[in-house]
């Protein structure tokens, strides 16, 4: 084995260590890369990948917009609610949630006891440009869609500020970003985890 490929192998060994199986759960708008993001981390990981809404879909047997449309915004989120719950209970879990999740805060202190919160955090114009692609976002059937994006972005960003850890999505590679979760998730557990031990030998 290469130095580089042991250091990486290193890194990931500290990191599932200092998770102690508990779900990396990903949030933040649509277009940050919560789901393509998530693979690769949980690749690295060996863990498994879950997208709450994929799991939506499947319980609801519709796609999110014929939701919204069929039964409304607060319907939704309050089934987005019940999904997560039951995802947090697996462990050794990556889950990207879908943009709105963590607005609820009820559901925001279910994923502080249960899980590891990472704010994939993006510009507005990266967003755009990828949620443009798939011009079936329910959030954004206005006629500017980029300014209810500026909006949304405006109103959810000092929430999604609470989360354990907030790592910046530019236009990389996905393995970049998922590589730079688990250099901050180590920079922040493990000072929390010297701090405990010291505490415990008192």
């Amino acid at each position: 084995m290469s130095r580089a490929k042991s250091k990486t192998r290193s890194r990931i060994e500290q990191a599932l260590r200092l998770l102690q199986h508990r779900p990396i759960v990903l949030i933040g708008m649509m277009g940050a890369g919560k789901s393509s993001v998530g693979r690769r981390l949980a690749t690295k990981l060996g863990w498994n990948f879950v997208d709450s809404d994929t799991e939506i879909e499947t319980a609801a047997g519709m796609s999110i917009s014929d939701f919204f449309a069929e039964h409304g915004e607060e319907e939704f989120r309050s089934g987005e609610a019940r999904v997560i719950a039951r995802l947090l209970r697996d462990e050794k879990t990556v889950l990207a949630t879908g943009g709105g999740a963590f607005m609820s805060e009820a559901t925001r202190d279910l994923i502080r006891q249960e899980g590891f919160s990472v704010w994939i955090n993006a510009d507005i114009d990266l967003l755009f440009a990828r949620v443009s692609r798939r011009p079936t976002r329910p959030l954004l059937q206005t006629p500017n869609p980029k300014e209810t994006l500026k909006q949304l972005m405006d109103a959810r960003y000092p929430t999604y500020a609470l989360a354990d850890l907030t790592v910046t999505s530019k236009d990389v590679p996905h393995d970049v970003v998922a590589d730079a979760i688990i250099d901050g998730l180590i920079e922040h557990l493990e000072p929390l985890q010297t701090e405990e031990a010291a505490a415990n030998d008192k």
